[in-house]
C-alpha cells in the first residue's frame, strides 16, 4: 500500500470524522497535504462534508462509502477529503455558497468537487448509489465527473473562475433610504402572511424552529402593539414545547420537524438550537409569565447540564439522531411498553401523551401533548405525569442511546452561556448564573492560545484535548456576547474587560477594512481559497449580526464612539444582503433596532442589598429586548460619553436612570417607578 492508499482519518479526534476511519475510501482530513497529493496526481478533490448526528450523511456513509466498489472508483479518480462541517465552518461556508451560485440547495451531507487548488466546479449534496428520488447516483456523478476533467478541462477552468469571482464579490449595495424601524416593522406584517397560526412557525414542512426569526416578530410585537405578531410567537413557542419535536422524558429540543405540526422530529439533538430556545422563551415569558414556558426552560437546562457536559467543563455539541441504525428508536414507544411500565396510571399517561395501539408514527408513538393544548390539568395531575415519566426515562436509560458528539465548539458555547446568564436572571436561579460562569471560565481556561505576536486567542473547536486554534468570526462574536450577559448578570467589571478585548481582536483580525462588516475568517487564515463575509443566518445567527449586537452594548456600556461606528458600517454594509435573504438575515436586523433603540437602565446600588434586589426585580416584569443594564455601585464614575455620567443616587437608597439617547430620567427609586420610566416613551 503506498503512502497516499489509505485511509488517515484514524488520526483525527472529531466524532464524525472517526466515524468513516473505517471506509474502504481513502480518506484524507483537510489538510494542505491532501490537495499536493491531489496535483501530484492530476486528479480533482471530492470533498464531502457532513455532521456526525446528520442523518443523510450516514445513509450516504453506508449506501456508498461503506460499498468497496464505489470506494474504488472514488479512490481511482479523486482525492477524498473529509470533512466536519462543526470543527470547520469556514470550508464548509465557502463551498456551501459555491453549491449555491450552481443553482443548488444547500445541506449536508455536501457533495463538492474542487480542483487541487480549491477551486470548486461542480457540487450537490446527497448522492444515493442508484439513481433515485430524481438524482443521478453517486458512480454516475464520479463517471461524469471524470470524463469532463479529462476531455473539458479548459471549460472546468472558465467555471471554476467565475465561481471564485462571484463567491468573492464584495457587498458594494446599500439601501437608497438606508434601514428604520418602520422598514422593520412592514417586514414584519409582511412575514405573518408565512405564519402557520394553527400549529405555528412557518408555513409548510419540515419546520425549523428558527428563534432568530421569532425574536424578530417578538420585537416588532414590542415596538407596535400588533397581537397578531404576539400571536404568531406565543403559538409558535407552545407548539414546539408539547409536541413531539420535545423531549417529554428528558428535555431538550430536536433539530426540526419533518411535519407540519412538529410531530415528528428529525431526532438529532443540538446545542445551538436548545440554547437560542432557552433565550427565545425566557424572553417571552417575561412579558406572559406562561408556565409552560417556564418548565421547558427548567427542563432544557437541566438537560444542558445532565447530558451535554463534556471534557472541558463546557457544553458538547450534539446527539445523532439514530442508536443500533435507526432513526428515532431510542425516543419512541409502543402502547404495550407503557402498559408494561406505568400499569394503572397507564391509561391516564396515554390520553395525556397521545398514545394509541397503532401509534403515530410508523407504528411507534411520539410522546406529544399538542392534541391537549389549551386544556389545564391540576397541580396533582401534573405530578401523576411527572413521576411516570421518570418511570419510563429511568427505562429509556436502559436503551442503547445514540451516540454524542463530544466536540466543544467556543461559538455555540457563547449562545448557551448568555441564554443561561440572561435565564438565570429572569428566574431567580443564582444557579444557572453560577453554571454560565463556569462554562466561560473553561471555554477561557481551555479554549485559548497565544499567537507570535503575544495576543490571547480564541480557538473554535476542542476535542480529546486537542485545540483547533483558528477561530471563526462567530466565535469572538458569540464569546463577546456571553461575557455581557455575565457582566449584567453579575456586574463584574472583568466581564466587560474581556468583552472589549476579544472585540479589539475581532477588529484586527476579521474587519473588511475596504467594504465594512467581518469576514468570516482571520486575516491569518491560510489554508481557504478566499475569505467570505454574509449576513445570513444559517441554524445560527450570522456572526455579522451577533457583531452588531455585541458592538452595540458595548457602545451603551463604555460610551465609546467606535463601536457604535463599527456597528453602523457593519449593517450598512450588509443591509441589502439582509433583506434580500430575510427572514434569514434577520440578527443584522434585530441588532440594528438595538443600535438604533437601546434602553439604557443605570443602577446606583449595591447588589447585595434589598432595594438594589427590588429595582432588578421590577426589571423582570417588561420583555424589553433593547434594554442595557449596567449595576454600578454608588460613587462610581461612568463613562464621559454616557447619558447618566455625573449621576448620583438619591440619597442612601438604591436608584435607577431609564436614558435614551442622550436624554435620562428623573432618578426612580421603586419598582414601580422604574418599570413606568421604562415604559415613557
Amino acid at each position: 500500500m503506498s503512502g497516499s492508499d489509505r485511509n488517515r482519518l484514524g488520526e483525527e479526534t472529531s466524532p464524525y470524522l472517526l466515524q468513516h476511519k473505517d471506509n474502504p475510501v481513502h480518506w484524507w482530513p483537510w489538510t494542505d497535504a491532501a490537495f499536493q497529493a491531489a496535483r501530484e496526481r492530476g486528479v480533482p478533490v471530492l470533498l464531502s462534508v457532513g455532521y456526525s448526528a446528520c442523518h443523510w450523511c450516514h445513509v450516504m456513509a453506508h449506501q456508498c462509502f461503506e460499498d468497496e466498489t464505489i470506494a474504488a472508483e472514488m479512490n481511482r479518480g479523486f482525492v477524498n477529503i473529509k470533512v466536519d462541517r462543526e470543527e470547520r465552518p469556514d470550508v464548509d461556508a465557502v463551498y456551501q455558497k459555491a453549491l449555491a451560485l450552481m443553482g443548488e440547495q444547500g445541506g449536508w451531507p455536501l457533495t463538492i468537487f474542487v480542483s487541487p487548488d480549491g477551486k470548486p466546479f461542480f457540487g450537490g449534496t446527497y448522492f444515493p448509489p442508484e439513481p433515485a428520488y430524481g438524482r443521478p447516483s453517486l458512480p454516475q456523478v464520479l463517471a461524469h465527473i471524470n470524463r469532463v476533467w479529462r476531455e473539458r478541462k479548459g471549460e472546468v477552468d472558465a467555471h471554476s473562475e467565475e465561481l471564485m469571482a462571484a463567491i468573492g464579490a464584495a457587498h458594494h449595495e446599500r439601501l437608497r433610504d438606508g434601514l428604520s424601524l418602520n422598514l422593520l416593522n412592514d417586514a414584519g406584517e409582511r412575514l405573518l402572511d408565512y405564519i402557520d397560526f394553527s400549529s405555528g412557525g412557518m408555513n409548510g414542512a419540515p419546520k425549523f424552529p428558527m428563534p432568530f426569526v421569532f425574536e424578530f416578530l417578538w420585537r416588532a410585537f414590542i415596538r407596535t402593539g400588533n397581537e397578531r405578531l404576539e400571536k404568531a410567537v406565543t403559538i409558535t413557542l407552545t407548539h414546539l414545547c408539547e409536541g413531539g419535536i420535545y423531549d417529554h422524558l428528558a428535555g431538550g429540543f430536536a433539530r426540526y420537524s419533518t411535519d407540519a405540526d412538529w410531530l415528528v422530529p428529525h431526532f438529532e439533538k443540538m446545542l445551538y438550537d436548545n440554547a437560542q430556545l432557552i433565550d427565545l422563551m425566557t424572553l417571552v415569558w417575561r412579558h406572559t409569565k406562561d408556565p409552560l414556558l417556564a418548565r421547558r426552560v427548567h427542563e432544557t437546562i437541566d438537560w444542558l447540564k445532565r447530558e451535554m457536559t463534556g471534557e472541558n467543563g463546557a457544553f458538547t455539541a450534539a446527539f445523532d439522531a439514530d442508536s443500533e441504525g435507526e432513526e428515532g428508536k431510542y425516543y419512541v414507544w409502543t402502547e404495550a411498553e407503557i402498559d408494561a411500565l406505568l400499569g394503572v396510571e397507564s391509561a391516564f399517561f396515554k390520553d395525556a401523551y397521545d398514545v394509541t395501539s397503532q401509534g403515530n408514527w410508523e407504528g411507534h408513538t411520539i410522546l406529544n401533548r399538542t392534541r391537549r393544548i389549551g386544556i389545564a390539568l391540576t397541580e396533582d395531575d401534573e405530578a401523576r405525569l411527572a413521576r411516570a415519566r421518570a418511570k419510563l426515562l429511568a427505562a429509556r436509560t436502559t436503551r442503547v442511546a445514540p451516540g454524542r458528539d463530544d466536540k466543544v465548539l467556543a461559538d455555540w458555547n457563547g449562545l448557551a452561556i448568555a441564554a443561561l446568564a440572561r435565564a438565570g436572571v429572569a428566574f431567580g436561579k443564582e444557579a444557572w448564573v453560577a453554571l454560565a460562569r463556569d462554562v466561560f471560565e473553561n471555554i477561557c481556561g481551555t479554549m485559548t492560545w497565544t499567537d507570535a505576536d503575544g495576543r490571547k486567542r480564541l480557538g473554535h473547536s476542542l476535542c480529546r484535548s486537542r485545540l483547533q486554534t483558528a477561530a471563526m468570526l462567530d466565535d469572538y462574536a458569540n464569546m463577546i456576547n456571553a461575557a455581557l450577559a455575565l457582566h449584567t448578570a453579575t456586574g463584574e467589571a472583568s466581564y466587560l474587560g474581556q468583552a472589549e478585548r476579544w472585540a479589539e481582536l475581532a477588529n484586527a483580525l476579521y474587519w473588511d477594512d475596504g467594504d465594512g462588516g467581518y469576514f468570516f475568517t482571520a486575516a491569518d487564515a491560510h489554508d481557504l481559497i478566499l475569505r467570505t463575509k454574509t449576513a445570513n443566518d444559517s441554524a445560527v445567527p450570522s456572526g455579522n449580526g451577533s457583531m452588531v449586537f455585541a458592538l452595540a452594548r458595548l457602545f451603551y456600556l463604555t460610551g465609546k464612539q467606535v463601536y457604535r461606528m463599527r456597528a453602523a458600517s457593519t449593517v450598512g454594509a450588509l443591509e441589502v444582503e439582509s433583506m434580500k435573504s430575510f427572514p434569514h438575515g434577520v440578527t443584522v436586523l434585530n441588532g440594528f433596532e438595538l443600535m438604533e433603540s437601546g434602553v439604557q437602565v443605570v443602577i446606583i446600588g449595591d447588589r447585595g442589598r434589598e432595594d438594589t434586589k427590588a429595582l432588578l426585580a421590577a426589571l423582570n416584569d417588561a420583555s424589553a429586548p433593547n434594554l442595557v443594564l449596567d449595576v454600578i455601585a454608588p460613587g462610581t464614575v461612568l463613562p464621559d460619553m454616557h447619558p447618566a455620567h455625573g449621576k448620583t443616587a438619591a440619597g442612601p437608597v438604591a436608584t435607577a436612570y431609564v436614558c435614551r439617547g442622550p436624554t435620562c430620567s428623573p432618578p426612580q427609586t421603586t419598582g414601580g417607578g422604574l418599570v413606568q420610566a421604562l415604559r415613557s416613551p
